[in-house]
């Protein structure tokens, strides 16, 4: 198995005071509480700290270093696209994101920033999400690791034309197996719907969401059954790479058992990781609070394929791990996390389901992803098992950050 990678937790900041003056270059230094390994962690700057220390920077002309002094790819975010920065200041940027490879026992790191004068190099595409119109409304994402999709009301609507236009109601998330680090869902799609059913050398789609929550969908759950709502109703990309996409899904309200409740979710979309971070806000008409089941298709291999299929529950770890091993598309590792909000396990016809607690309005944070043993990544079982249980003791543990000129 390779050294793992784990979640790219949204990490904790420390601001030091800085000095009046510019400073030459802005020095970071990112703490680990943890004793294992964890690379690819996603260190997030604001961009506040780093124009305070270095003002009138410019995304373009940054340059990011480790201890060793090794250039590192870097990415800055704008979450607020109406922001103006009329005075070129850098106000409507938002975060600097960058990444380190934490070795086992390593607790701290320390980076510099420094604006130069020459331009930044251009960082490959690690994280990416899009509409794609292309297939009806699909919304598809990937990173270097595992690629995901799901489904838009125009997959959801009646074949009233009679035209054989596949029909599908669903809010469940779908997986796409990769065996390569480049981005494939581009390609994938330009060949054609359903020719990546097959395994040409680049991964397939070897999942069946059909009604079912997929890998990660989720609905409300009343203690005896899970109220799920429809396809998605609209999109938006907020961050869209190299290392990290940031991107919301809404949902129209659905009626749960006498409930009227919708959803917004939040993916954040890290290079390195299996596991997707998202953050769902439920509006909750008519109660203050529910309880919210984050669910696992039981069974979603191909026909014919015969899986056997294990899992494991961990209440003190707050996750579900699921292993579906298939006659001959390999295995596929599924994983559900809720670090906060913890409520419980539950099962129903088709799903394995990891019970939290939300409040109307409040955003709900939970991880979800997969791994395939053909991407190279997870040999067995164990490794798998071994991948999510440190993915969750991370959620739980995030990279403290602090910056002084």
């Amino acid at each position: 198995m390779r050294t793992p990678r784990f979640i790219g937790v949204a990490a904790l900041l420390v601001l030091t005071p800085l000095a009046l003056s510019a400073a030459e270059k802005l020095v970071i230094t990112a703490t680990n509480d943890l004793a294992i390994a964890r690379p690819a962690e996603t260190i997030a700057v604001p961009w506040t700290a780093v124009n305070q220390a270095l003002p009138h920077a410019r995304v373009e002309h940054l340059v990011v270093k480790d201890a060793a002094g090794r250039s590192l790819a870097y990415q800055v975010t704008n979450l607020e696209p109406e922001a103006k920065d009329p005075k070129r200041v850098g106000v409507a940027y938002g975060v600097l994101l960058f990444q380190h490879d934490f070795a086992a026992g390593e607790k701290s790191a320390a980076f510099t920033v420094e604006k130069i004068e020459a331009l930044a190099p251009v960082f490959p595409t690690k994280a990416f999400a899009r509409y794609v119109p292309e297939r009806l409304d699909d919304f598809a994402w990937e990173n270097d690791r595992i690629a995901h999709r799901t489904y838009g009301p125009a997959l959801g609507a009646p074949d009233s034309e009679h035209r054989g236009k596949e029909v599908l109601v669903t809010s469940g998330l779908d997986i796409w197996s990769k065996s390569v680090r480049y981005p494939i869902v581009d390609r994938w799609y330009n060949v054609g719907h359903d020719h990546y059913h097959v395994d040409e050398g680049e991964g397939m789609d070897m999942y069946n969401v059909g009604t079912s929550r997929g890998c990660g969908g989720t609905g409300v759950w009343d203690g005896q059954k899970l109220y799920a709502g429809r396809n998605y109703k609209t999109w938006k990309v907020l961050a869209n790479g190299p290392i990290r996409a940031i991107f919301e899904l809404t949902y129209d309200a659905w009626d749960a058992n006498g409930v009227k409740v919708s959803e917004v979710k939040r993916f954040t979309v890290d290079a390195g990781h299996n596991l997707d971070q998202i953050d769902s806000t439920f509006k909750i008409d008519g109660a203050s609070e529910a309880t919210v089941g984050i669910g696992i298709f039981n069974n979603s291999a191909d026909k014919g394929q015969d899986p056997k299929i294990d899992f494991i529950k961990d209440e003190a770890g707050g996750y579900l791990a699921q292993w579906e091993a298939q006659k001959t598309n390999g295995s596929l590792g599924e994983a559900i996390i809720a670090p906060t909000g913890f409520a419980g396990f539950a099962e129903d016809s088709v799903n394995r389901l990891v019970l939290v607690k939300v409040a109307s309005g409040q955003p709900v944070r939970y991880y979800v992803g997969a791994g395939w043993t053909k991407s190279g990544d997870f040999s067995s079982q164990a490794d798998w098992n071994a991948y999510v249980a440190a993915c969750a003791a991370c959620a739980k543990s995030p990279i403290k950050v602090s910056v002084s000129p």
